[in-house]
């Protein structure tokens, strides 16, 4: 029985199970230079346009990490094209190399639709991602990225804006736009 789906976000254990396998299979195909398959899966979750990560790590250190933050894809298209991007074109790596495969795990983060804030009181840090944009600048961490580093609201808003490439502080400008959305993650060990 599926799981509820009430955030929008949700995905049962074994669809989970399924978009995990594919990423996987999508990364060890095109690390040995082969093309990603195409697969038909019956739930319809799979056809819901939903912005998505897909996130490698070696032995626990980033490989790679690529998403869309948006819904234009369905998520099954959207898992294969990023599952393929983060190990090849991540331009903070190199392309993930055939060697490299069994020590690979993971991660996807299927995200729920951005809204914009009022105040940076609405933000969680560890429950929600933040997206910052201003101008031509923008930049995006995901909600496990605060959770993971201890961060209190006001250096998860400053790390974003770093990422944006703009001043840490450029969350208090007024012509900032700031984002939350939450994101459901899951990865190998769910395969364990």
């Amino acid at each position: 029985m599926p799981e509820n789906r009430n955030n929008n976000a949700d995905l049962s254990i074994e669809e989970k199970k399924q978009l995990l396998n594919i990423a996987r299979e999508t990364i060890t195909l095109v690390v040995n230079g082969k093309k990603p398959k195409s697969y038909t899966l019956e739930a319809p979750v799979f056809t819901e346009k939903r912005g998505a990560f897909v996130t490698i790590h070696k032995r626990h250190d980033l490989r790679g990490c690529i998403g869309l933050i948006r819904g234009v894809r369905p998520l099954l298209q959207t898992i294969i094209e990023m599952a393929s991007a983060a190990a090849l074109n991540d331009p903070r790596f190199d392309p993930v190399r055939p060697d490299e495969l069994t020590d690979l795990e993971i991660e996807i983060s299927v995200l729920t639709p951005m809204r914009r804030i009022s105040s940076v009181e609405e933000i969680t840090p560890g429950e929600h991602g933040l997206y910052i944009e201003n101008g031509f600048y923008s930049g995006l961490l995901l909600p496990q990225v605060a959770g993971e580093n201890g961060w209190d609201r006001k250096t998860f808003l400053e790390h974003t804006c770093r990422k944006a490439g703009l001043p840490m502080n450029a969350w208090k400008d007024s012509e900032t736009k700031i984002f939350i959305f939450s994101a459901n993650v899951f990865n190998d060990k769910l395969l364990a």
